[in-house]
Order: C-alpha cells, then structure tokens, then sequence
C-alpha cells in the first residue's frame, strides 16, 4: 500500500529524447522533481522548454528514456502496457486543451466512458455521472452532444469525465488554452475548488494569469527545471 506521508508523484533523473530522422533531441535533461499529496502544481516555460512531455511523462502517456516515475507508489517504468493502462485509469484523471470528448456520446456517456472501462455497474455509472455533471454545473445539460454545448461547457464534461473514476491526481494540459478569459478563470476556479477538496493537480499553462491559481510554480527550461 502506498505511505501518505510519501509524495504522491516523484520524478527522478529522468530523460527523454525523441528522434527526428537519425538525430536524438533531448526534451527532457535529467529532470528530478517531487508533488506531495493535494498539492496545486503549475509547470510552466517557453515552447519547447520540455513542460508537456514533463507533463505526459508523469501522467504515463509517455515513457522516459532514463529515470523513475513513482506515482501513488508504483514505478511506472516498470509496470506492463496493461498494468500502465489500469493504473492510469484508477489513479489519473486527465485534461486536455481541445477536450477529446467523443462526438457522438452525450455529455453523460462521455462522462461514463472511463467507468464502462473500469467495468463499474450502469446504475452506479448513471447515478455518479449525475453527481459530476452537477457538480461542475452542467446536469442541465446531460443529454446534449458536444456540438451542442460551448467550450466552455465541453472543457466542464471533460473535468467531470476525469473525476470519473474518483482519481487521486489529475492532470492538465493547457486546459484552459482554446477559452476565453472569463470562461478560463472560471475553468480554474472549478480546478481550485478540487484542490481544496484534497485532489492532487499537476497542469500546464502558458498564461501567467492561470499560473496566479497553483501554490506552486515549476519553471522549465531546454528540457531543465530552472526555478520554483
């Protein structure tokens, strides 16, 4: 069983490079970092400074090239395609600027599409799809599609969608990136009210504004933490 007094993530050393035709660019350069329980972490840096694949490195949607990423206790470098899989969907809620919802799923379905996963009951799927709908504020909106809905209220789905599993950390990627101001500071209100409630956030932003809601800021820079 993982310890709560242990970080809930920690990087250590890592590296990742990718290859562009013969040549290994580094992104990352020996990155080690940790995030304790319910903290409210913001990596930022300029493009190409190695904050998303920092980002998707930690959240296991990619594989680092050296080091160890230890999340809620389990080493993903040495975890299976399967195990990977599952651990993602228990223990990761994510994020993403363009909201990835499914075109043809209702809100509530895009909602319960990781609990159809996790083999959860329909009327428990049904009953908890309700609750996060309503607690991001859209219950009203259940039955609409995506192209129905603003942006705003698909970034909503989305937030609801990765609370579906009741996750222990949840990670963004530029969430707030294809919105307007007042609709992004609303986003990261939701994203503070979580935090409060004892979720662990990791998110990347390129608006220092949006950065102003962590209590943690992260600075990367060619592939290299700079300052906190």
């Amino acid at each position: 069983m993982p310890d709560d007094s242990e970080p809930i993530i920690i990087v250590d050393g890592v590296h990742k490079s990718y290859l562009m035709g013969k040549e290994a660019v580094p992104a990352l350069r020996g990155v080690s970092m940790t995030v304790d329980r319910g903290e409210f972490v913001c990596l930022m840096g300029p493009s190409g400074s190695g904050k998303t694949t920092l980002l998707n490195v930690i959240g296991g949607l990619d594989e680092a090239s050296r080091g160890h990423i230890i999340v809620d206790g389990e080493n993903l470098v040495a975890l299976s395609e399967d195990k990977l899989a599952a651990l993602r969907l228990r223990k990761m809620g994510f994020i993403f600027q363009s909201y990835n919802l499914l075109a043809n799923f209702t809100a509530q379905e895009n909602v319960e599409a990781p609990m159809v996963l996790a083999k959860a009951g329909r009327k428990e799927r049904r009953e908890r799809s309700m609750r996060l709908l309503e607690k991001v504020g859209l219950a009203d909106r259940a039955h609409h599609y995506p192209s129905e809905l603003s942006g705003g209220q698909q970034q909503r789905v989305a937030i609801a969608r990765a609370l579906a599993n009741d996750p222990p950390i949840l990670i963004a990627d530029e969430m707030t990136g294809d919105l307007d101001s007042e609709t992004g500071f609303a986003i990261m209100e939701l994203s503070a009210q979580l935090n409060r409630e004892g979720m662990t956030i990791v998110y990347v932003t390129h608006d220092p504004r949006m950065a102003e809601f962590s209590r943690r800021l992260i600075l990367l820079r060619d592939g290299k933490i700079v300052d906190e």
